[in-house]
């Protein structure tokens, strides 16, 4: 049974589709369901029509899992950075045996910025960063255990689904308040860390901390907000495209009659996955984000 608030795809805006297929079938081992041009309904339903016909892919884990990664060719704006900016910064994905995967790595289109690492206090996983071509920052995550809040689904292939999406924000506060009251999401733990991600995008100093919090369903995690720093800005780029890098986030819900929301464009139903012919629909979040939600839990 799909899970209200499931994540059931993440897109990714990618410069070199032929590319982007190898790093992720090739490389990291997910399966391409599907490599075709983005449909105008998806185009519109998104209100961004000039993405119709734009290369597109769909690749999914071995193990079967219901989460799409969703590749889209576009250019990637000039003086991009990652983890710069707000919106979604990042896609964990959880992955055997983490300390293998720099070697996996090399040669590929993926650049490590945050070897595996052992985090003392967090016996729960283990997890490594790295930025692939459309600057889109991956967390490949080794799940050892349960957290005491939530629920981490170790990887049944060797890499799996995407389980958290983190999302940067300006007003942490607002932020989580609108995914659990407009969303009716639940809110996880709370935790001030020293964030290394974040602190080598703003030059900060290494002992700085930082404010972050889950939003999820019972014991299921799904969205990782993040205080970001003052020195954060909105991602620009072309209106008329997707975000840079991790540029959407799609989760299933029960009714997208019953969410407080503002769509982008009315609810429609939409072929492929991540829709299985569901209704869906597309909102702007409080950092910024694209985020689709379809009709699918229940």
């Amino acid at each position: 049974m799909t899970i209200h608030g499931e994540i059931l795809g993440a897109t990714i805006a990618t410069p070199d589709i032929g590319l982007a297929i190898a790093d992720y079938r090739d490389v990291l081992g997910l399966q391409l369901v599907e490599q075709v041009p983005l449909s105008a309904d998806i185009a519109r339903s998104w209100v961004r029509p000039r993405l119709a016909g734009r290369a597109s892919a769909i690749l999914r884990p071995a193990s079967g899992a219901d989460c799409a990664i969703r590749l889209v060719e576009q250019p990637v704006p000039q003086g991009y950075r990652p983890t710069t900016t707000f919106g979604w910064n990042a896609f964990e994905i959880s992955v055997q045996r983490v300390f293998e995967w720099p070697a996996k790595l090399e040669a590929s289109g993926f650049e490590i910025v945050g070897p595996p690492k052992e985090i003392e206090g967090l016996p729960y996983f283990v997890a490594m960063q790295v930025v692939g071509r459309g600057g889109e920052m991956l967390y490949l995550n080794e799940v050892r255990s349960n957290t005491p809040t939530s629920d981490l689904p170790a990887a049944q292939s060797i890499s799996d689904r995407v389980f958290i999406v983190i999302l940067g924000v300006s007003d942490f506060e607002q932020a989580l308040g609108w995914y659990t009251s407009a969303l009716g999401l639940d809110e996880g733990g709370r935790y001030e860390i020293v964030y290394s991600m974040i602190n080598r995008a703003f030059d900060l100093p290494e002992v700085t901390k930082h404010r972050l919090a889950m939003a999820q369903k019972g014991r299921m995690p799904i969205v990782e907000i993040d205080a970001y720093p003052p020195a954060a800005t909105a991602r620009s780029g072309d209106p008329g495209l997707l975000p840079a890098g991790n540029a959407l986030v799609s989760l299933a819900v029960e009714s997208l009659d019953a969410l407080s929301v503002d769509w982008l464009s009315p609810p429609a139903n939409l072929p492929g996955l991540p829709y299985a012919g569901a209704r869906a629909a597309t909102c702007i979040g409080p950092g910024g984000e694209l985020l689709e939600l379809i009709e699918r839990a229940g």
